[in-house]
């Protein structure tokens, strides 16, 4: 599952980047800095990864991943090619959600495309590229199924009727995310693979003063962003781009230190992973013992069968149950065989539908 990063040129995209990946991807001040998309794969923060390893001293500790694609600064009219926009916006149709990043800090060192910091119209200009591209994308599919009509059959009638619905909601500045489509309406719309049908979480890139306020919500960068958002039902995380691209490049035990002669209580680096994959619908299902601690990753809603075979194939075929005890108990208890003894491991059958944080053992039989 991949997440591509997006924005106008030098708004601090590749530098969230290189602090997210520690890539060392190219983050220079000028347009188009990056033309082939960077791809790196993070690790996701899991607190409870952390505590199983300290309770199994496993010889292996594998956490979840979710890979992250830096694509180059789309600009306005990207949709009609402009900026090597038809070729930045294949990248982006290959992710299958977008971390939206928007400018809020003043910096006369760093250029602007339009010559000013304005996140509300910045963060528009690439939605407007987005929704003219899928408008495009949509016209064509009504152009052939518009032709088909002729041949009788009544599946091309309903289907350009549902194309018409989406375009008038696309050209009113509607994602398709927040359409109000039917699951048979949604899962047409899905072989279109549109841009504005992909989840989307906004990244305020602040100032590193900015960053060391407890309240950013005031900050009229940041506000307007959030505004805007929450139209669209989306969610902002505010960060700092710079600072996060020099933690990362410090030593562990630095970190804290150079974050406290900031002001700053904590990098908001893991957040935004977190947030990240819980926008890719993802959740983890975790393993342990003294081989290996690991975050399987899975869609939410799997069924445990489903959840075994990312395990191994076999583990699906020859289901026979799930020994499942939520992290959270386990916790409480302190070991497996308290949780046991309090009753609170479970057996789960085939129905069972998988939740974030369960500590699963699979039994099967081949």
């Amino acid at each position: 599952m991949k997440l591509g990063i997006v924005g106008l040129p030098n708004v601090g995209k590749s530098s969230l980047f290189n602090a997210l990946t520690g890539a060392g991807a190219a983050s220079e001040n000028y347009p188009f800095c990056t033309i082939d998309p960077n791809v790196g794969v993070v690790s996701v923060p899991d607190d409870r990864m952390n505590y199983l390893s300290d309770m199994y001293h496993p010889a292996k500790f594998t956490p979840a991943v979710v890979e992250f694609v830096d694509i180059a600064g789309l600009v306005k009219g990207a949709s009609r090619g402009e900026g090597l926009g038809n070729k930045f916006l294949s990248h982006i149709r290959e992710v299958d959600a977008i971390l939206h990043v928007v400018r809020c800090f003043e910096d006369d060192d760093v250029a602007h495309v339009d010559g000013s910091i304005n996140s509300a119209r910045d963060a528009e200009t690439i939605n407007l590229e987005l929704i003219f591209a899928d408008m495009e994308a949509v016209d064509k599919r009504l152009q052939r199924s518009g032709k088909m009509i002729k041949s009788g059959d009544r599946k091309y009638k309903a289907e350009c009727e549902m194309l018409e619905k989406v375009k008038v909601n696309l050209e009113a500045g509607l994602f398709v995310s927040g359409m109000d489509l039917s699951e048979e309406e949604h899962a047409l719309v899905s072989e279109l693979f549109l841009l504005t049908d992909k989840p989307v979480l906004y990244a305020a890139n602040v100032s590193e003063a900015d960053a060391a306020l407890s309240d950013l919500s005031s900050q009229p960068q940041v506000a307007a962003l959030m505004a805007l958002a929450n139209k669209q039902g989306a969610e902002v995380m505010v960060v700092c781009a710079r600072l996060e691209e020099e933690l990362s490049q410090l030593p562990a035990d630095e970190r804290d230190l150079f974050l406290s002669e900031l002001g700053i209580t904590q990098s908001g680096l893991n957040s935004l992973i977190q947030k990240s994959y819980k926008l890719l619908n993802l959740i983890s299902f975790l393993t342990a013992g003294e081989k290996e601690v690991r975050a399987w990753t899975i869609h939410r809603g799997t069924k445990a069968p489903a959840a075994a075979g990312k395990i191994h194939s076999d583990f699906e075929r020859g289901f026979i149950r799930a020994e499942i005890v939520a992290f959270d108990d386990l916790k409480a208890c302190g070991d497996m065989a308290t949780a046991k003894a309090r009753g609170l491991v479970r057996q789960e059958g085939k129905e069972y539908v998988m939740q974030d944080g369960d500590v699963t053992l699979f039994k099967f039989n081949v």
